[in-house]
């Protein structure tokens, strides 16, 4: 008890007056469903869920303060029937409210008063019901195995717009208030919310009663509620306690998530110079069907298999995953919860930043995992998709939630991150940092706009930020860079020039006058990465010193451009590859082959340069020219060059997993571990047999044996198997995942089993999606996988028959995304038009936007596929 009253005094004298004073008016401008009139102050909560009937009753006394005269209180509602309402003002007898109307369409709850409610503050007093999803939103159960038989427990998701299918609410992220939350629970559960617990009273009939200590003020998305029969293990970090909570039994997973947990509390405290602000942050692991994490104030939740880590089994890569995926998260507790986003077309601020920062700090503690080169792959993602017509600026319009929730893609997350990295690059780490925290100071408990944040990084700097930074989000796409250079009188004259880079001509991105604010770092091989020059015209001539070494641009590879040289400063880079620095490599392989796929550069240029990695070190350089094969591989389908891109691929490999070998030796580094599972997995996608029946044998000693596998390799032995399995191998691989001693073996032996080649265990695999014993996880991405494994036509033949079971899984918006996924590999421009019909007859019109956005991704790779196949069948030898 002294610990929780420790916590609940630095919570009354860290929050102080910002966090729990009146709200000011919100500007009128911004955007939104909900009149400005009203705000919510304090929202006193008490729940009372039904698990059994998948229903739940709940009241609530709301602290609200009317700041314009109105004779109506307008509030958000969905899936939720009002039982009684009542108002009260100040020194007022409480008055009994008529029945709300509805505004279906917008999610509104309408109360009209008989008169009109001058300014100031008033109490609502409101009783519902509502039901409990079986798909992850609002307030929702989830199923999970344990030693004694299926258990189930309670979460919550509710971002962007779910809040309002727990309680009628203001949700929208401007309408900040307090939350005071209490529910009635099963003896044998824990509860867990954003806050600690004040009080745990018995209740008759086996129930008990669960309270919590108030929030800051906090939109409400970020309420949390997790019970069930989970246990906690905690620590105290600069006056913070650090929880991880996960089902009974699983603690002994917990010890990385809390080390990783204690380093970055730490690390953030200092970086953004505010302590963090609540009494406690627990970690909590979920099984089931919670997808990736949500930061949550207090109460980040998280699928069990991305917090969990087995000490001796884990490989390498997923504890990296675990550490980056943490690190984004507890980034948001500042970046997004402190200080939040004013409407969802500035989604970027929160998402782009924690993305950044994720990266930043796992590069501080590990910097062997050479953390900025394996986020290129995240990058080359992004910038794919905004060369494409479908592509949208880091801000978008955002009318409504739903559009929000299509608003969360990888240009949102990965372009945003992009900026921030290159414009920390050109301004400096220290004036970034010092902008950073002047922004959190000025703004904590309060919305923002991105012209905040530009704001005090201008100020800061001194640069003119808000300029610069506005052609990177205002408009989509990004420029493509030529480059040339000579030299004149000891000094390198560099040519440059931009315009829009396009992956395709047909793509419909408009050529136009669009021009970039482009910091661009000048500098050659035998002089370092050099200066900055800011490229703001079509073309431009900068001096350098000195014309020793090949030029260089952009050795960072901090850049959100492509990088087109002249033929001779090409050369001369290729000729000096291996004195190039690790991300300078980088750069040139992922710009030539992005720039092969445009028909910006020949296809052989592409080709002499893959010839230069066969002893490549790092990773990043391997896996990013194994995306690129995979692309083409794609592309081939049903081509008659595919086998001749398999050769070449193998050429590639082969002499590289030569050196390193099956077995791995004494004093080798991670990234070398990590590498032979990458280039294992890669010989038996592209047909290598010695490598296939190798990997068979590893195989059946894996499944008598499951340490007989190191950590690093067993994704590779479990895909190799899968990918070239039999029936009897399969059965084996099932047994495999439901005997999984955790989430990520199940997991990843499920993931495995999508890889299957042979078209009737394809359809076995499929049926899964359909299993009531499979992860709901696995069950809502299983279709998408078999079909980007060689069963597209398969895999939606199945999506189309099967639709409401599918979309039962599912979120509400989450049908068109989902769909589209399972053909957005196609290369067929047939099954764009097929897709979109399909949506626009099957689904909500919030649905079409993502179906069209696959669509455009299948339309681009089909002309890519008219162009590049019959280039690709010249240049690769038959046989």
């Amino acid at each position: 008890m002294r610990s929780l009253c420790r916590w609940l005094l630095r919570a009354v004298l860290i929050l102080g007056a910002p966090a729990w004073a009146a709200p000011a008016a919100l500007p009128a401008t911004t955007p939104g469903a909900l009149p400005k009139d009203i705000v919510p102050v304090e929202y006193a909560l008490h729940v009372v869920p039904d698990v059994e009937a998948r229903a739940f009753r709940a009241s609530g006394t709301y602290r609200i303060e009317v700041l314009r005269e109105t004779r109506r209180i307008v509030m958000h509602a969905l899936d939720i029937e009002v039982v009684s309402a009542s108002l009260r003002g100040p020194g007022r007898r409480s008055t009994a409210l008529a029945r709300p109307s509805r505004d279906a369409g917008r999610q509104l709850l309408v109360f009209a008063l008989p008169r009109a409610l001058p300014r100031g503050s008033y109490t609502l007093a409101l009783a519902w019901k509502g039901r409990i999803n079986s798909a992850v939103q609002g307030l929702y159960v989830d199923r999970y195995p344990s030693a004694k038989g299926e258990r189930v427990l309670l979460a919550t998701d509710m971002e962007p717009a779910n809040a309002r299918r727990l309680l009628p609410c203001w949700d929208e992220p401007s309408f900040r208030a307090r939350f005071r939350l209490s529910v009635d629970l099963p003896a044998g559960f824990s509860g867990y919310s954003n806050m600690p617990v004040v009080r745990r009273t018995p209740l008759t009939g086996g129930k008990v009663r669960v309270a919590f200590a108030a929030t800051p003020s906090m939109p409400s998305y970020l309420l949390a509620l997790v019970a069930g029969e989970m246990e906690r293990v905690a620590i105290e970090v600069e006056g913070t306690q650090l929880g991880v909570v996960a089902t009974t039994g699983k603690l002994g997973r917990a010890r990385y998530a809390l080390e990783a947990g204690e380093q970055l509390l730490r690390y953030f405290n200092d970086y953004f110079g505010i302590r963090y602000p609540l009494p406690k942050l627990d970690q909590i692991a979920l099984p089931g069907g919670y997808p990736g994490a949500m930061e949550n104030w207090g109460a980040i939740v998280y699928n069990e298999s991305t917090l969990l880590v087995d000490p001796a089994r884990t490989p390498e890569a997923t504890r990296q995953h675990v550490f980056g995926l943490a690190a984004h998260e507890i980034a948001h507790q500042w970046f997004g919860n402190l200080v939040t986003m004013a409407w969802w077309d500035d989604l970027w601020l929160n998402e782009s930043f924690a993305d950044w920062m994720a990266a930043k700090a796992s590069d501080h503690f590990h910097p062997e995992w050479r953390v900025a080169l394996q986020a290129n792959e995240g990058r080359e993602f992004a910038m794919d998709l905004d060369a494409r017509a479908g592509t949208h600026p880091i801000h978008q319009p955002i009318a409504s939630e739903s559009e929000a929730e299509s608003a969360f893609d990888r240009i949102t997350y990965e372009k945003g991150g992009a900026l921030l990295r290159m414009l920390e690059a050109w301004l400096g780490e220290e004036p970034f940092r010092r902008g950073i925290r002047a922004y959190m100071a000025t703004h904590r408990y309060a919305n923002t706009t991105g012209a905040d944040l530009w704001a005090a990084l201008a100020a800061s700097s001194g640069q003119p930020v808000a300029a610069i930074a506005a052609d990177w989000t205002e408009q989509s796409g990004f420029p493509l860079l030529s480059v040339d250079s000579r030299c004149e009188d000891g000094r390198r004259r560099v040519s440059l020039g931009q315009e829009p880079f396009r992956l395709v001509a047909e793509s419909g991105v408009a050529a136009g006058p669009r021009l970039w604010s482009v910091p661009v770092q000048l500098g050659s091989t035998r002089g370092g990465p050099g200066e900055y020059a800011l490229l703001r015209e079509r073309t431009a001539t900068r001096s350098l010193a000195g014309c020793e070494g090949a030029l260089l641009v952009d050795a960072g590879n901090v850049g959100f451009y492509r990088v087109r040289y002249a033929q001779a400063p090409f050369d001369e880079l290729l000729a000096g590859w291996t004195g190039l620095p690790d991300a300078s490599r980088l750069k040139l392989l992922s710009d030539t082959g992005a720039l092969m796929r445009a028909d910006q550069v020949p296809l052989a240029s592409w080709i002499a340069l893959t010839a230069r990695l066969r002893d490549e070190p790092r990773l990043a350089l391997w896996t990013r020219l194994l995306g690129e094969l995979a692309t083409l591989d794609r592309l081939l389908a049903g081509e008659p060059a595919r086998p001749a891109l398999h050769r070449f691929a193998l050429g590639l490999i082969a002499p590289r997993f030569a050196q390193l070998g099956w077995d791995e030796k004494p004093g080798e580094s991670g990234e070398e571990r990590q590498l032979r599972g990458l280039l294992a997995d890669a010989l038996t996608r592209y047909g290598d047999a010695a490598a296939i029946a190798e990997t068979r044998a590893r195989f059946l000693r894996f499944v008598a044996e499951r340490d007989s596998v190191p950590p690093a390799l067993v994704d590779a032995v479990l895909r190799g198997a899968a990918r070239h399995a039999d029936a009897p191998t399969w059965e084996q691989l099932r047994l495999l995942a439901d005997t999984a001693p955790g989430s990520e073996e199940k997991f990843r032996t499920f993931r495995a089993l999508a890889q299957v080649r042979d078209p009737a265990l394809a359809e076995r695999t499929l049926r899964l999606a359909l299993a009531a014993d499979v992860p709901q996880i696995i069950r809502t991405e299983i279709v998408g996988s078999v079909a980007s494994h060689g069963h597209e036509r398969v895999a939606w033949a199945f999506a189309r028959a099967n639709l409401e079971a599918l979309l039962a899984d599912l979120p509400q918006n989450a049908g068109g995304r989902y769909l589209g996924r399972i053909v957005d590999l196609s290369a067929s421009a047939a099954t764009a038009d097929e897709l979109e019909a399909f949506v626009a007859a099957r689904l909500p019109p919030s649905a079409l936007a993502d179906a069209r956005r696959a669509g455009d991704e299948i339309r681009t790779r089909a002309r890519l596929k008219a162009r590049l196949a019959p280039q690709l069948e010249a240049a690769l030898p038959a046989s």
